[in-house]
């Protein structure tokens, strides 16, 4: 699992360490659509997201368009592009999201790793 991030360890760190991230995708006008406030998960040097409500969700749909956006996370604020995960990354995704938000009800975090939700797996690369 190499990735060519560009994401500095700082950048990771915090991010990482913020309890949510919001997004908001690049509309085909090149306008930001509304943000979204998701879960997101770092697996080694990579950034990455799901739709809790799979691929049926708004915001998912809209980073189908240019699958660019903008993040904002522990206090950093970047321009992203917006890579379908290979699925091979899935179960670390899965491992992620179960340790780092397993404090909450089990159906939330068995939602975010369903099969429905591990099919919208994104990585985020800053840009």
């Amino acid at each position: 699992m190499t990735s060519t991030s560009a994401w500095t360890s700082q950048e990771l760190d915090r991010i990482e360490h913020a309890e949510e991230l919001e997004i908001a995708s690049l509309r085909r006008g090149g306008e930001l659509g509304s943000r979204r406030t998701i879960w997101m998960v770092r697996v080694g040097e990579g950034i990455y997201v799901r739709s809790v409500n799979g691929p049926g969700s708004d915001w998912y749909r809209g980073t189908r368009a240019r699958q660019e956006g903008r993040i904002r996370a522990g206090g950093v604020e970047k321009d992203v592009t917006i890579i379908d995960a290979d699925d091979e990354v899935n179960d670390a995704v899965d491992t992620a999201y179960r340790t780092k938000y397993g404090h909450y009800a089990a159906y939330i975090v068995k939602a975010i790793t369903s099969a429905e939700a591990s099919s919208t797996t994104m990585r985020l690369e800053p840009r």
